[in-house]
Order: structure tokens, then C-alpha cells, then sequence
């Protein structure tokens, strides 16, 4: 499969540009330049920067710089330490994948795809030299099945106006059901040889979102183990009313492994072979509720399916946003944990 150069092993930084707030107190001391060195001495060679529209334009849509000052620095940074950036737009303006943040209107109205282009081109004009070094994800966690076509048309304008202004950046593009990796053989063909499939990776979902407080039906004090008894993930899912996310009736009674995440990313990889593109995970992680020690296991399993197929990855997340791995908890298995990313 066709490797990503440059982008192959990362971690996220969410919550700087996107998810927190935008004042300057937080935008000026939530990541800075020592953290750029922090991940580069653990041998990762790029971050994914997680990135609002709020931070370009205002609610009219009138162009600010706010977030090009904080990317600016950000492209410097890696620069110095030798880590890449991919620039992922995790909000735009009528789009969110959470619906907490009440946007709404974006698929169905041509004057907010509009304004999407837009800000792409501006994106695409102030980093398009950087070819080698920053990349771009067009949109985070398409949701609806019934978007696929509209999504790919909005994929391959958006890429036809960004090639005018940036040839040879990577463009990451993913597909429904909030990235799923069953819904990349409904993409379109790459534009062209610059562009990589992209999903996001939470399985077992039961245990890398046990207790989470956004899950509806989720109680916030559950836990479970990993790899644990499979059993007792087809009797709990079945409790919390969680079937229709992951049943686990298909999972051999031997429980999880690294064959597990095997069986997952296979017709995935045998669709990129074939359409001869790279594959990235921009999102893969664990939540901090569940114990450090099961967190490691879990890395280690899906790091090894990740390294037998050449999969580029970004784990979430760096700090904080409830699956940070820098967390205070986490200290007693980090130095391990980071060999895993």
C-alpha cells in the first residue's frame, strides 16, 4: 500500500483551534512550542491540528486571522523539530460531527458549501508552498450515509479549488458515519495522487468510550476491561441498550487482539491497493476513565496492526479533550505507551 511520507506516525492536538475556547489566554498557552519538541523526541514526525471556522471568520463569514497566527506558529515550530502538520477542519460553518454545537444547513444549502470553498482557498493560498510539510483534511466526521453523494461532490470541488492554490499538499479525505472505515469504498476515486483515504479507529467502542457522558444510554459510571471477556462485552453492550453501535456477536469467543484490528483495517488496505492511495487514521484512542494499564494494552494491539499494513495514524489526543495521554494518570505507563503511537 501506498505510504503517507511525512504524516505516518502523529498524535492530535484537539482542543487548541477547536472544542475549547477561542480567547487568547487559552490559544497562547494550551500548546506551545515546547510541546512540538515533547513530540518530536517521541519520534513522531507530525500532529494533527484540529480547527474551527470560528477561528477564520466571524459568524457573517468575514475573514479573520486569528487561526492563521497560531497555525503560522505551528508550521514554524515543526519546522524547527522536524514534525508535520495536517490541518483538519473540524467545524464549518452549518457542520459539526457533534450536535451539541447546533450547526445545521451545510449539505443542503450551496451558499455554506460556498463559503466552505472559500475558506479552503484561504487555507490552501497560505500553505500551499509547504507541500512536503502540512497537509489538509477537508471536513471531521461526515455522519449521515445519505450525505455520501453530496459529500463527494463537495470533496471533489473543494479539492479542484484547493489544487489551483496548492498542487501538491495531501489532502485526507473520509467518509460517513462519523469516518467510519466500512464507508471508504463509498468515496469517490482520488482526485489525484496526492490525495489518502482517511477514518477514525474507537474499537471496541464499549471500552474505549466506557462512561463517556456524550453517549446517550451510557451509564457514566461503568467500566470494563481490555482485552477482557468477550462475554461479558455482548452482556453489557446489551444492558446499556448499545447494540446498534457494536454488537460484538461477530467477534470469536477468544476476545480481542491485535487480529482483531486486523480483521477491521484488511478490505480497507485491499481498497487502497487497489486505488492505489495511503491510508491514514486520524483518530484512534481510549478515554481516560479507563485504567492506564488497559489503555497500553490497547495501544499495543492496534499499533500492531497498524505497522503490519503501513498504516499512517494520529492518535487521540496529546492532552486533555477526556482521552489525553499526557494526563497525570497516564505518567506511570507513558514512557512505554509513546512506542505504541
Amino acid at each position: 500500500m501506498k505510504e503517507l511520507t511525512g504524516f505516518v506516525k502523529g498524535i492530535n492536538f484537539g482542543g487548541w483551534l477547536s472544542q475549547y475556547s477561542y480567547d487568547r489566554d487559552h490559544l497562547d498557552s494550551y500548546i506551545t512550542e515546547q510541546d512540538f519538541k515533547t513530540v518530536s523526541a517521541w519520534g513522531l514526525d507530525h500532529v494533527r491540528i484540529p480547527v474551527d471556522y470560528n477561528v477564520f471568520e466571524d459568524a457573517e463569514g468575514t475573514p479573520t486571522d486569528l487561526g492563521f497566527e497560531y497555525l503560522d506558529k505551528a508550521a514554524s515550530w515543526g519546522e524547527k523539530y522536524g514534525v508535520n502538520i495536517i490541518i483538519d477542519l473540524h467545524k464549518t460553518y452549518g457542520y459539526s460531527y457533534e450536535v451539541l454545537y447546533g450547526e445545521s444547513g451545510f449539505f443542503q444549502s450551496e451558499k455554506l458549501q460556498e463559503r466552505f470553498f472559500k475558506l479552503w482557498e484561504r487555507i490552501a493560498a497560505r500553505y500551499g508552498s509547504k507541500r512536503d510539510t502540512v497537509a489538509f483534511e477537508l471536513l471531521n466526521e461526515v455522519n449521515d450515509k445519505e450525505l455520501s453523494d453530496t459529500w463527494n461532490r463537495i470533496i471533489r470541488t473543494a479539492i479542484e479549488r484547493i489544487r489551483k492554490l496548492a498542487s501538491g499538499n495531501i489532502i485526507l479525505v473520509g467518509g460517513y458515519w462519523n469516518n467510519s472505515i466500512d464507508a471508504l469504498h463509498d468515496l469517490d476515486l482520488p482526485y489525484d495522487d496526492r490525495v489518502a483515504y482517511n477514518f477514525h479507529c474507537y474499537d471496541p467502542f464499549l471500552f474505549t468510550h466506557q462512561a463517556a457522558y456524550w453517549v446517550p444510554q451510557m451509564n457514566e459510571s461503568f467500566r470494563i476491561s481490555y482485552p477482557g471477556d468477550i462475554n461479558e462485552y455482548r452482556i453489557k453492550v446489551k444492558e446499556l441498550d448499545l447494540t446498534h453501535i457494536q454488537d460484538y456477536t461477530d467477534i470469536p469467543d477468544s476476545g480481542f487482539d491485535a487480529s482483531y484490528f486486523e480483521g477491521r483495517f484488511r478490505n480497507a488496505v485491499k481498497l487502497c491497493e487497489e486505488r492505489g492511495c495511503a491510508l491514514y487514521c486520524g483518530e484512534y484512542g481510549a478515554i481516560g476513565l479507563a485504567s492506564p494499564e488497559d489503555i497500553l494494552r490497547w495501544y499495543k494491539d492496534i499499533n500492531a496492526a497498524f505497522v503490519k499494513f503501513g498504516i499512517a495514524r494520529g492518535a487521540w489526543a496529546y492532552k486533555k479533550v477526556d482521552f489525553g495521554i499526557t494526563e497525570e494518570k497516564m505518567n506511570g505507563v507513558l514512557p512505554e505507551l509513546v512506542r505504541y503511537l
